[in-house]
């Protein structure tokens, strides 16, 4: 069973539509990248898997939780309260601008949702958060603040804070954008490195070399559609639709 099923999904802003009949599907362990130009509805369908925005319609199945279904009249409905935080709990997002609590050093940051949401003991939480730091080559900034740190810094903070959780699946909106180049590498280096291990992550991303190396899937998504979606081999390969190839020339020029 897939660890996320998106069918017929569809959100608008006004008269915008932004998302226009997205289905897809992620497996345990499988590694998939949404690539495509600006405003093509990438970070609107990743914050309406986690919530942060309701769908207008379709279905969203999070570990074998329906979130969003629809009833027998054929309406769309989310899930209970209850049922919304426990799938909440099995998802980790980690944004392009880090979101780090500018007031909370670094240690906090990453163990604050441990112990007030899960209620988990803070010997336990601290224990955990600083071997994620290690994971990460931060040990030492436990004590640091988000000011105090280089943006790769940061970013590797936020991952550590939602590996923090375990999530069943983790999800990266563009976790590059807002880094230099030389900074750029520390973050995917530590996406690979989850990938290695066998983490189910969703990730949208502008690297086009780190989609085709590390993806298991690629889904091309343009002007709110889902135009192509297949192997790494395929969408960057020769057999590619003529559109995704028209895309990907600017990145190898």
């Amino acid at each position: 069973m897939a660890m996320l099923d998106v069918k017929n999904l569809s959100k608008s802003f006004g008269s915008l539509e932004v998302l226009k009949d997205i289905s897809f599907d992620v497996e345990k362990g499988e590694v998939v990248a949404i690539i495509g130009p600006s405003g093509s509805g990438k970070s609107t369908l990743l914050r309406c898997i986690n919530q942060l925005e309701r769908a207008d319609s379709g279905v969203i199945n999070v570990c074998g939780t329906d979130m969003l279904v629809k009833n027998a009249k054929g309406k769309t409905v989310y899930a209970d309260a209850k049922t919304l935080r426990d799938i909440r709990l099995k998802t980790g997002l980690v944004f392009q601008n880090f979101n780090l609590f500018p007031h909370m050093n670094v240690l906090r940051n990453i163990t604050e949702a441990p112990v007030c949401v899960l209620r988990e003991d803070k010997s336990k939480s601290r224990e955990r958060a600083m071997a994620l730091l290690k994971k990460m080559g931060l040990e030492s900034k436990d004590k640091s603040y988000p000011c105090e740190l280089s943006g790769g810094q940061q970013q590797r903070v936020s991952i550590a804070r939602a590996l923090a959780l375990n999530p069943e699946i983790l999800f990266f909106d563009e976790p590059t954008s807002a880094l230099d180049p030389e900074l750029t590498g520390e973050i995917l280096k530590v996406i690979k490195e989850l990938a290695a291990e066998g983490m189910t992550m969703v990730i949208v991303t502008h690297e086009m070399a780190f989609a085709r190396d590390v993806a298991d899937k690629v889904i091309f998504m343009e002007n709110g559609y889902i135009v192509e979606m297949g192997a790494p081999d395929q969408l960057f390969g020769e057999n590619a639709s003529d559109r995704v190839q028209q895309f990907l020339k600017r990145f190898n020029s």
